[in-house]
């Protein structure tokens, strides 16, 4: 048999597998205490991990909202203005574009650039190698974790030709690792151009009608990140050990050689997009000063900046060209998959979440008695290292999902535990996904390059995952619980 009739044959067997959950899961006894419709809910959700997890993220997430349509209680007009018409998908959708039109100047570049030059890189090789993880830190913390890997991808393989390096080199196995283990850990800081906190707090203002504001995740958030990206340093510091003497006559500053000045153009890109983050921060930060100021800017809701700011970009032009080319930015900007997955996922986690389904009523009566024995953080350390679990070996989008649905119902039944802070816990671990190739395309994208391994990833990126949990539990939720 060819292999490509043995792929066709194994592609097959999982819809077919897949298949079978999705649509007779729902004719199988439910336990005491859960609804047929929970089940069926249930079987949806294995069949299109199964999907997932081993063909596409695409059409099987198409599949799901299909696939949920059918639960009794459930109604389609009610599932697409949950999926693919909720406002995080908005919030997405616009953000992507106004990202994109930012990775088409320089900046971007010269962000990297100016970091790895300047006078404190120069001390010697561990100053440059912080400086250069640092900048995927500052510009992960605005951007998708994807782009920002794909664009980096450039800049370190001309930092490795300036430098001299081989495939094979430690320090240079290092960077990729380390650029890749930073995306991860910068897409937690904040949730901005961020999918897997959003979500978190979408799921949460759904369950309670509150929001989570985006300074006070942060203030819990940044924490967590400094410690983790530290605890990063000195795994490869002291246990990888590469041989920094390869890069100790470093100047890598023929690297400016090839940037130009900052035109017009870019400087009101910049302009644009800052002006964005602007009015999805100030909110937070003049709420105790100005209260209807920032309750007039949070009644609009996340998606109205981004958009605001896509208008503004298509309009500016320069040269006859605007700044924001909707064919461009729509076509080759927005990651459609990831989009129709976060549809898909949010339509799941809908019907997970659903009073007539009652699956997390079930689940919350069955673990509450466990759940009431643990003390609080022992609790929130229980989600928060099932979190990174699971978005270190399956989706991201997934574990958010799961995680917050069985959280929310349980921690708003007790007094002990502030639920805001366990989601926003859950929410910036699902973001810390960098130890396998299911955890995040990033890692695909590093591996692939052939400058790291599969086993490298995985030997430095599960203790990673193990200390930034008990980071996310230990740090992080009391920040986080002062502030909500």
């Amino acid at each position: 048999m060819s292999e490509t009739a043995a792929n066709a044959k194994k592609r097959a067997i999982i819809i077919t597998i897949s298949m079978a959950f999705i649509l007779f899961f729902k004719f199988i006894p439910a336990p005491a205490g859960m609804t047929q419709a929970a089940m069926q809910v249930l079987g949806i959700f294995i069949g299109v991990l199964i999907l997932w997890m081993t063909i596409s993220i695409d059409w099987p997430s198409m599949l799901c909202i299909a696939a949920i349509a059918f639960v009794p209680g459930m109604k389609m007009s009610s599932i697409l203005s949950g999926s693919v018409g909720n406002s995080t998908f908005s919030f997405l959708m616009f953000t992507f574009m106004c990202t994109y039109t930012l990775s088409q100047t320089p900046f971007i570049r010269r962000c990297a650039i100016a970091f790895v030059t300047n006078g404190a890189a120069r001390r010697g090789p561990w100053a440059f190698t912080l400086l250069y993880f640092a900048s995927v830190l500052f510009l992960g913390s605005f951007m998708s974790p994807t782009v920002l890997v794909i664009i980096f991808l450039t800049i370190t393989e001309e930092i490795y030709t300036v430098l001299g390096l081989q495939k094979g080199s430690k320090v240079a196995n290092m960077m990729m690792m380390g650029m890749v283990f930073c995306s991860g850990i910068s897409a937690g800081m904040t949730p901005i151009a961020h999918v897997f906190p959003l979500m978190a707090f979408g799921f949460y203002q759904t369950a309670t009608g509150e929001a989570i504001s985006y300074a006070s995740y942060m203030a819990g958030a940044l924490p967590v990140a400094a410690l983790a990206f530290l605890f990063m340093m000195l795994l490869f510091r002291f246990v990888l050990r590469p041989d920094m003497s390869e890069i100790k006559n470093l100047d890598a500053s023929s690297l400016k050689a090839s940037l130009k000045p900052m035109d017009r153009r870019e400087k009101t890109t910049l302009v644009i997009f800052f002006a964005v983050v602007l009015l999805w921060v100030l909110p937070g930060v003049i709420k105790p000063v100005l209260p209807d100021a920032a309750d007039f800017i949070d009644g609009f809701g996340t998606a109205m900046p981004p958009l605001l700011g896509a208008v503004a970009m298509a309009i500016v032009t320069f040269e006859g060209k605007p700044l924001l080319s909707f064919k461009d930015a729509t076509t080759k900007g927005i990651p459609w998959a990831s989009l129709i997955m976060t549809a898909g996922t949010l339509t799941l986690g809908s019907a997970m979440t659903n009073a007539d389904v009652g699956l997390t009523d079930w689940i919350s009566t069955s673990i509450q008695p466990f759940a009431a024995t643990l003390a609080p953080l022992a609790l929130v350390l229980l989600f928060s290292v099932w979190a990174s679990i699971q978005t270190n070996l399956s989706s991201n989008m997934v574990t958010v999902t799961v995680v917050t649905a069985v959280a929310i119902p349980i921690t708003l039944g007790l007094s002990t535990v502030n639920t805001a802070a366990v989601v926003s816990v859950i929410g910036m671990m699902a973001s810390y996904a960098f130890a396998t190739p299911p955890a995040m395309a990033t890692v695909v994208f590093a591996i692939g390059s052939g400058w790291t391994t599969t086993g490298s990833m995985a030997k430095y990126g599960f203790p990673l995952m193990i200390a930034s949990a008990l980071l996310g539990a230990f740090v992080g939720y009391p920040i986080l619980a002062a502030m909500m």
